[in-house]
């Protein structure tokens, strides 16, 4: 048992493995953008069903609507998949602590990289799923009261979807410079037991 000592809470960042970094950010953006996708088509759904009890000709083009919705999820499981081919993470446990500045320094910019796109992404996919949910829903009742404004208002939902494409692009900006150190680069060793003192901190 050793006691790791660490001058301020900051430290503590610096001893969380990186690729838990990754790993965290990838189901963020994934968990975020389903998320959004079941609320947006639970806000138009709801919409559609209401307005077809007395306009059923409105169901079948309005579910373009719930299409829309479910592409934000897609969005989502797509930047997952390419965190994941960044994340080459090695098959023994790594002590982080013995390795050099440039190596700790590029896994931990890799780290942070992935995160915050998963961030980018989760959020940018969650607000994208309600604004084409909420358009959708008014869609599905103004295509039911006049039928002369579905094309109206679905352009408008169309600019909402697009929120969700810039996410990606936003996204894998942010997590190309991302490159772990290679397996073999790392110095590895079985995990040691670290018991944190957190009486040091201030």
């Amino acid at each position: 048992m050793t006691d790791l000592v660490l001058p301020t809470w900051g430290s503590l960042f610096h001893y969380v493995n990186p690729y838990e970094w990754g790993y965290v950010g990838c189901g963020i953006a994934l968990s975020f953008s389903i998320f959004g996708a079941a609320w947006g088509i639970f806000i138009t759904g709801a919409s559609i069903v209401g307005s077809s009890v007395k306009c059923p000709r409105i169901k079948s083009k309005n579910l373009i609507s719930v299409i829309f919705c479910e592409a934000v999820a897609i969005y989502g499981v797509i930047l997952a998949i390419i965190i994941l081919q960044k994340l080459n993470q090695p098959s023994k446990a790594v002590n982080w602590a013995a390795q050099t500045d440039g190596i700790m320094n590029q896994a931990m910019f890799a780290g942070y990289a992935c995160f915050t796109t998963g961030l980018s992404v989760g959020f940018c996919n969650l607000f994208c799923g309600i604004c084409v949910g909420i358009t959708g829903s008014g869609c599905a009742i103004a295509d039911a009261h006049t039928p002369e404004t579905f094309v109206k208002i679905l352009i408008v939902e169309i600019f909402g979807s697009a929120i969700g494409i810039f996410g990606i692009i936003i996204g894998i900006i942010q997590c190309t410079p991302a490159d772990f150190p290679k397996p073999e680069m790392l110095k590895q060793i079985y995990q040691n037991i670290l018991v944190i003192n957190l009486n040091s901190f201030p």
